[in-house]
């Protein structure tokens, strides 16, 4: 109960009051349960408007810039979607909730495990992980109709715009370690179109088609 509580007012004071209205992404983020996804020592901290450290050097991002991210890839329910960055597997379980099938890439191979293990333990069965160079994407299940990438890029990688659906949208943080802006892509007939959501902080991406380790 005391989870409980702590999630939906990070739902209201966090989330709802700063903007975000999707009603999809709302119930997700008051239903998943972010306290399992964070080391127990950090368990009373995890629905504070904060990061928090995952180990490896890697976070678990902010509450609200999960759900920002999340309402501006503008899911349905039937959606294939591509993240870039399974981490502690807690955005995972979040698309989980709004998408038909997420596809997950991530490069440390214990964070995969840790994430697969909690997200069935949780019942999120239409989620596919695996351990690899996220820059590069994941083609043999191309094209999605949507790409969320959860770490900096200097550019937004090449592949992933190859491997997203005409009519997709692609969110992601891109510049370098000390400016960052969150960034919404959307794919048409006649090409790409942007929008700046915001400013924001991430670890950096690496991989072939990112930063280099």
């Amino acid at each position: 109960m005391k989870f409980e509580r702590a999630r939906l007012r990070m739902v209201e004071e966090q989330i709802r009051a700063r903007g975000v209205r999707d009603p999809r992404v709302l119930a997700a983020m008051s239903k998943v349960p972010r306290h399992l996804f964070v080391e127990e020592a950090l368990r009373d901290r995890a629905y504070q408007d904060k990061a928090l450290p995952i180990g490896e050097k890697q976070t678990i991002s902010q509450p609200f810039i999960v759900a920002a991210m999340t309402e501006a890839l503008e899911l349905t329910g039937r959606e294939r979607v591509l993240e870039i960055g399974t981490g502690c597997g807690y955005q995972t379980a979040v698309l989980a909730e709004l998408a038909e099938t997420v596809f997950s890439i991530e490069r440390i191979t214990v964070f995969a495990q840790q994430a697969r293990r909690k997200l069935e333990a949780m019942g999120a069965y239409n989620v596919l992980i695996q351990v690899g160079d996220g820059t590069i994407g994941w083609n043999e299940h191309a094209p999605f109709d949507a790409i969320l990438v959860t770490a900096a890029a200097p550019q937004i990688p090449r592949p992933l715009v190859e491997q997203l659906k005409v009519g997709g949208r692609l969110v992601l943080p891109m510049g370098d370690e000390i400016e960052q802006t969150l960034i919404c892509v959307w794919k048409d007939e006649k090409g790409l179109h942007e929008e700046v959501l915001g400013e924001c902080r991430f670890v950096k991406l690496i991989g072939r088609h990112g930063w280099e380790r």
